[in-house]
């Protein structure tokens, strides 16, 4: 049984890095074909994005609201980063993975908000295409590992409460070693696929994004070309990814479930709950939040309604996240406050 478990969690690795593998020669057809096929004829060198205020008293309130939520997201996601590094209590799967997704919820809030601040203090709109191109990618980058970290993390909660046993050979060292790379891969592969896809349609309706950064499906509105057949393939390739992740994490969680139920101490329940709880209301955030902008009916979809829900997918999580981790985290918590007193007394 203890061989079986270890031959499971290296197919699991090995089914990931073949997918990146074929996913990675259709990033270089994409990009071959489209290079062949359709130069970017565009003239544009710059955008406007959308702005949060008229009035100047506005922008500046903007400007100190999102500025307060991005320091809290540094602060917050910091902590984690140094309690997991320096004690070694943390020194588990569970932590490893949630410096992981601490890493990039930093680097998803950094790639659109700082930005978006400048323009709100300097009563700017404007955003280079180079600038626009490589937000697009960092974006799409960070966003798909998170989902793919996210997944893993639901691997580690089902081994730890199904499989306690075993725990140690199906999350060990190497597995978590290349379920993270494999997470942080296709990321960037998802992010070179779609960023070479959109940027190489010509535009010619205009410059303006509807949007406070540079999106995917507001670009594409800016396009004049109507071969949409290849933005639509890489979508379905993602989506594809997205709903295999999805449908993973909800097989898992209905597995955690039933083994939950067979407990029959009410301790031993609790304590299950209590792994399940922070990674249970992350995802539910990450998700909610992300499939309301993209799936909600174009009939209720406004600019001042995307901005609002954009905000929530790209800002909240990355500044709620370190809370919720640490609310139920008690050796994640205990480091935290010695490292604040340390801080305060020093």
């Amino acid at each position: 049984m203890y061989g079986f478990n270890w031959e499971l969690t290296e197919l699991y690795s090995q089914t990931l890095l073949i997918t990146l593998f074929f996913f990675f020669f259709f990033v270089i057809w994409q990009c071959h074909d489209q290079n062949q096929q359709m130069p970017n004829t565009s003239s544009v060198s710059e955008f406007l994005l959308l702005a949060f205020a008229d009035t100047r008293e506005l922008q500046i309130l903007h400007f100190g609201l999102f500025l307060g939520i991005y320091l809290a997201a540094l602060l917050g996601n910091g902590l984690i980063l140094t309690a997991v590094a320096c004690d070694h209590r943390l020194h588990t799967p569970m932590d490893f993975f949630l410096l992981n997704l601490a890493l990039l919820d930093l680097g998803c809030i950094s790639t659109t908000l700082p930005k978006a601040m400048a323009n709100a203090l300097w009563d700017t709109r404007t955003i280079s295409y180079q600038g626009c191109a490589a937000q697009v990618f960092f974006f799409l980058f960070f966003i798909s590992a998170e989902y793919s970290i996210l997944t893993v993390m639901a691997y580690d909660r089902y081994a730890a409460i199904c499989k306690p046993l075993h725990y140690g050979s199906l999350v060990g060292s190497r597995a978590c070693a290349q379920m993270a790379a494999a997470a942080w891969g296709s990321g960037f592969l998802n992010a070179v696929l779609h960023t070479a896809t959109t940027f190489s349609l010509p535009l010619c309706q205009g410059n303006a994004v509807d949007q406070f950064f540079c999106e995917i499906s507001q670009i594409l509105k800016l396009s004049c070309s109507d071969t949409y057949l290849r933005e639509f393939g890489a979508l379905v390739f993602s989506f594809s990814l997205a709903f295999g992740c999805f449908v993973f994490i909800v097989v898992s969680y209905v597995q955690i479930l039933r083994a939950v139920l067979r407990m029959p101490s009410e301790q031993g329940r609790h304590k299950a709950f209590s792994m399940c709880l922070p990674h249970l209301a992350v995802v539910s955030l990450f998700l909610s939040t992300a499939m309301f902008a993209y799936l909600k009916p174009p009939s209720i979809s406004s600019p001042s309604l995307d901005l609002v829900v954009a905000v929530l997918y790209v800002v909240v999580p990355p500044a709620v996240n370190p809370l919720i981790y640490s609310m139920r985290n008690q050796d994640l918590k205990a480091t935290l406050k010695k490292m604040i007193l340390v801080v305060i007394f020093t």
